[in-house]
């Protein structure tokens, strides 16, 4: 499912305009990534929480010289952990 099916699917189900879905999706979208630039996270209960994760300094291989080791520096990475609904409901 794209952006586009899943606005679709939004307005069909909350009787919402494929505009106004749009702009609810996006609104949401939104929010979530300003929560996570600022440093927090967002917990929907039941369905999941989104976080930011922080990634260590590492050594790696170049993909082009497979015998060099490279440094690979620390970063942040967005993370999603499915909430106990999803889980159940996905298996």
């Amino acid at each position: 499912m794209n952006k586009a099916d899943l606005i679709a699917s939004v307005a069909e189900k909350t009787g919402f305009t494929k505009k106004d879905a749009e702009k609810a999706l996006n609104g949401f979208m939104e929010t979530i990534k300003d929560e996570l630039v600022a440093g927090g996270k967002v917990q929907l209960v039941g369905f999941g929480t989104f976080e930011v994760r922080d990634r260590k300094e590492r050594q790696g291989r170049n993909p082009r010289n497979p015998g060099e080791t490279i440094d690979i520096p620390a970063s942040k990475a967005p993370v999603f952990k499915a909430g106990k609904s999803l889980k159940e409901a996905v298996n």
